[in-house]
């Protein structure tokens, strides 16, 4: 059932692969550049309906390289959108997860197809667990730095990318303009897919982390890679194992997120107004 995948041949360049699904975007939209891109994790998809007139919408497992999501509560497609200063954004419904087990290379895909269609900013969010006890759920946070617990890179052979300043600093005083009071903190990528035990929600604390999940800091790294600004932006859906006082279930993370998304959706549109 499984249909075969460009990026599992290790002799095929990954970036070749991105190449052909940006020409296939630009085909199948019309749009020969799209400027912003922004992969929209558990919470945020309806901001996809804020910033702008969509101008096509593409099923992912049409692109190269592209999979159908393996999550209940995400969506398939690729989405190009005219935004009111005539830039156009391509919305990323589509992330891979590194737990699915394909390979770090499909989980930085999107981004690296964003890069190859023109765009310049990558603005990443996800739904995550905080460890901070003043953020209740529903929550949006920045993020300001990441650990990245996956034992895993996008780069390949002796590439070496600097990341002291990978998210963007102009991007997050940019993001509180429009919410002077949003909080930041530091984003920890577990591989998943299971929830992080308490032990390993104190590790992270005592390492410096605040938020903990499953996605963005892979793609963050690849993002930076392709020379893009990237913004990151976690919707805090629960407290971690240990930090909250109930056990975590998927259901409790998705009802958290439907309940926040007007709110945060809306704060997106505004952020993406002043790019």
């Amino acid at each position: 059932m499984h249909q075969h995948n460009p990026l599992d041949d290790a002799a095929v360049d990954p970036f070749e692969v991105a190449g052909e699904a940006a020409a296939h975007l630009t085909k199948v939209t019309g749009i020969d550049r799209h400027d912003i891109a922004l992969t929209l994790g558990s919470g945020w998809a309806k901001a996809a309906d804020l910033i702008g007139e969509t101008v096509a919408e593409v099923p992912a497992s049409e692109v190269p390289g592209f999979s159908a999501p393996a999550v209940v509560g995400h969506v398939g497609t690729l989405r190009s959108i005219r935004l009111a200063n005539g830039k156009h954004a391509l919305v990323i419904g589509a992330r891979t997860h590194f737990y699915e087990g394909h390979g770090v290379r499909r989980v930085v895909h999107s981004v690296r197809t964003a890069a190859a269609a023109g765009a310049t900013t990558m603005i990443l969010t996800n739904g995550a667990g905080g460890i901070k006890e003043t953020w209740g759920p529903g929550t949006p946070v920045l993020i300001s730095d990441h650990l990245n617990l996956t034992a895993a890179s996008p780069l390949e052979g002796a590439t070496f990318i600097d990341l002291t300043d990978l998210y963007s600093k102009r991007l997050r005083d940019l993001a509180r303009e429009v919410q002077p009071d949003l909080d930041e903190g530091v984003y920890t990528q577990f591989r998943g897919p299971h929830y992080e035990t308490p032990a390993e929600v104190q590790m992270v604390k005592a390492m410096g982390g605040h938020i903990v999940g499953m996605s963005t800091a892979l793609e963050a790294i690849a993002a930076r890679q392709a020379g893009m600004e990237v913004l990151g932006m976690s919707l805090i859906t629960n407290l971690a194992a240990g930090i909250s006082p109930e056990p975590l279930s998927h259901q409790e993370v998705l009802q958290a997120g439907r309940e926040a998304e007007p709110v945060i959706s809306a704060l997106l549109a505004r952020i993406v107004e002043r790019l």
